[in-house]
């Protein structure tokens, strides 16, 4: 095995054209827990084990059992790859053998704990890096990880939990993935697993219970792998949308939508907003439409209100935009459906009953306007 490090393009240039059998990208297959002990080890066996069974040619790449029975007891009769031993400082330690696996070339591997780090000298820095060479290869690829080594959320789970995770993922392995399935558990479970000696040693459990383990600690990372998951549901949903087959909004998450006017301060329009997205654990926008001439169309007072509402938008995590139009409820609602907005939250009008008669109104037309989407009028207070 060469200590050379190369990347996952130069890895599979040195592949025979032959070998390839001319086979497309192999499919990625996450399985997605919130701590140790959730079941993703348990869960990536059994489905090795279904596949082989319905005719697959499955191989084990790498497992990690932890030395719990349970898990073992689930690797059965599965074909495992030898792993590759390697020296550091003096210590022999064993990595997955990527080599093997390609010469190898079954259809699905089985590879555990994604975000590992190899050991310093190997081909590659880290499991991800191997994984994407086995899926340009063409092998399928069943993997797990927890929600905590995705890098985009380590400074949360470290403000959350007081534990900087070392190992990360780049997000985009986990966005490109073609399915993300998440093994789920009850708080109060995993912390049960773990008194009775199931996920870690007995002299660990205690240290473990008080710390990491903690139950709004696992609330919060639980919280947070669903949250994920419901995201790329979400994208799914989108594609699906856009393709044609659901042309309403239709959105795991809620959308929401405040639509600040000039005339008035409109913070009460997006406290209310932020306050339901933030509750509903989804997203808000505010929309201003200005019109032909953007905002120095407007009056410094009318852009003094507007700036004030967007700051306090930014303060509160609402995404501000202004578009232009004459047609103030047409771009209301082509925006709601831009962005798969599930509720849309509108100042009531001050114009007049006559005013509103000669010139129309803005909210019954952009009830009308968005089907499909519920649309609420705050009063001014």
């Amino acid at each position: 095995m060469s200590d050379q490090k190369l990347t996952p393009e130069e890895w599979l240039a040195r592949i025979p054209a032959a070998e390839s059998g001319g086979k497309c990208r192999g499919r990625l297959t996450i399985l997605l827990g919130f701590a140790a002990g959730v079941g993703k080890t348990v869960r990536m066996l059994q489905e090795g084990r279904r596949l082989r069974d319905a005719g697959r040619d499955v191989v084990v790449g790498y497992f990690e059992p932890h030395d719990r029975r349970g898990t073992l007891s689930q690797l059965a009769d599965l074909e495992v790859v030898p792993r590759r031993t390697v020296e550091y400082r003096g210590v022999a330690l064993e990595e997955m053998d990527t080599d093997a696996l390609l010469a190898r070339r079954p259809e699905v591997a089985l590879v555990d704990e994604l975000a590992h780090t190899n050991v310093p000298g190997s081909a590659r820095e880290k499991r991800w890096q191997d994984v994407e060479v086995l899926l340009e290869a063409g092998i399928d690829v069943i993997t797990t990880v927890n929600v905590q080594h995705l890098e985009s959320l380590n400074d949360k789970i470290a403000q959350l939990t007081g534990v900087v995770v070392r190992e990360t993922l780049p997000d985009r392995v986990f966005v490109q993935a073609d399915d993300v399935v998440i093994v789920d558990v009850t708080p109060e479970a995993l912390r049960e697993r773990l008194a009775r000696g199931e996920i870690y040693p007995a002299e660990r459990v205690e240290r473990a219970l008080q710390n990491f383990f903690r139950a709004g600690n696992l609330s919060a990372l639980r919280e947070l792998a669903l949250l994920q998951v419901a995201e790329e549901a979400d994208k799914d949903l989108e594609l699906e949308r856009r393709g044609g087959a659901h042309p309403t909004a239709w959105s795991v998450q809620e959308r929401i939508l405040v639509c600040p006017s000039a005339t008035h301060s409109a913070t009460l329009l997006i406290r209310r907003g932020a306050r339901l997205a933030r509750r509903a654990h989804g997203k808000c926008y505010a929309l201003f439409v200005a019109p032909p001439g953007g905002l120095a169309a407007l009056s410094a007072e009318e852009r003094a209100y507007l700036e004030t509402d967007f700051q306090l938008a930014r303060t509160l995590d609402v995404e501000p935009e202004v578009r232009e139009g004459r047609d103030i409820a047409r771009v209301i609602s082509d925006y709601a459906r831009e962005k798969q907005v599930t509720q849309i939250f509108l100042g009531r009008s001050g114009r007049t009953r006559w005013q509103e008669r000669l010139h129309g109104s803005v909210i019954s037309d952009v009830i009308r306007l968005s089907s499909g989407i519920d649309v609420h009028v705050v009063a001014d207070r």
